[in-house]
């Protein structure tokens, strides 16, 4: 006879919804790896990314596994919660993002040299039951993720190879 509590054990280990793969999207970039794997790190810098617009992160932060930050939507202006799960340094980077209470994202940024190029993937997976309605109105502009970070990782090599540096603000330590 099975104890009563590990029924209710095993019925609810069944009833956890698990992640599904919503979508994978690849871009291909002249740029370098490297060059792609620090505009990815750099947490601090979204302008390229079509769904955040800004984080909490100081500059110059590293994304280690346990790191746990704010970042503020593009479509609707309200904070959410950040954490980094994985990362294999120039090679992957994992994120759990946790925006809404019944929906939990999983986004991946892949970064791998082939032969025409340096691939740039970006894998977005969710579950809860709010995922499907999330899911549609973010779609369209999940769509251009990697393309945006490949073009923003090549504009900063074009800059970098030309000598032309965008003009930096005015602090208070400049003389």
């Amino acid at each position: 006879m099975t104890p009563q509590w590990l029924l209710k054990f095993n019925i609810w280990k069944r009833r956890q919804p698990s992640w599904s793969l919503v979508k994978s999207y690849e871009a291909i970039s002249s740029a370098s790896v490297d060059s792609i794997w620090r505009k990815v790190v750099d947490l601090a810098d979204v302008s390229w990314h079509p769904l955040i617009t800004s984080t909490n992160v100081p500059y110059g932060l590293v994304p280690k596994p346990g790191l746990i930050y704010q970042a503020v939507s593009r479509m609707v202006p309200l904070p959410f919660r950040i954490f980094v799960e994985r990362v294999n340094p120039g090679e992957l980077v994992s994120f759990r993002i946790i925006a809404l209470p019944g929906v939990e994202e999983r986004v991946v940024y892949r970064v791998e040299s082939s032969i025409c190029g340096t691939c740039v993937s970006y894998s977005v997976m969710m579950r809860g039951w709010l995922s499907p309605l999330v899911w549609s109105m973010m779609q369209r502009h999940a769509e251009k993720v990697a393309q945006r970070l490949a073009e923003a990782a090549e504009n900063e090599t074009l800059q970098s190879v030309s000598g032309y540096l965008p003009a930096r603000k005015n602090t208070c330590f400049d003389f």
